[in-house]
């Protein structure tokens, strides 16, 4: 397997395990103990890193069997968007300054763009191998 798509599967597995521990944290420990708002930020947060993460892993073997540049930035992008949109939930929900909210959005901005560009990419490639 190619370096890149590897750091990436191995981002991937990372983030789902992080995912894993804070969801059982959640559930056990944190249930009682935040307001039924506060606990559904902590599932959208749970919700965005497990869906996102499970992308990277796919991204990470596509980029393996389809080396792009535009793929691996798309990888670096949603790994990133997933540390500002969850990470930044995380904190908040942990008492951080209210001023971290602002990497929330961006987070999701990187998401979204992650995935467009994923797009671009594998349909560039697909025109490419259509004219041959």
């Amino acid at each position: 397997m190619r370096a890149t798509a590897r750091r990436f599967c191995q981002l991937a597995a990372l983030l789902l395990a992080l995912a894993t521990l804070i969801g059982a944290i959640g559930a056990h420990a944190l249930q009682g103990r935040l307001s039924a708002d506060r606990y559904d930020v902590l599932q959208t947060a749970l919700h965005y890193q497990f869906f996102h993460a499970l992308g990277l892993l796919g991204l990470g073997i596509l980029l393996d069997r389809l080396p792009l540049r535009t793929l691996q930035a798309a990888g670096w992008l949603l790994f990133a968007g997933v540390l500002m949109f969850c990470g930044s939930l995380y904190l908040l929900l942990a008492g951080a300054p209210r001023l971290v909210a602002v990497l929330t959005p961006v987070g999701g901005l990187a998401l979204i763009a992650a995935w467009c560009l994923a797009a671009v990419a594998v349909g560039s490639r697909a025109a490419a191998s259509d004219q041959r």
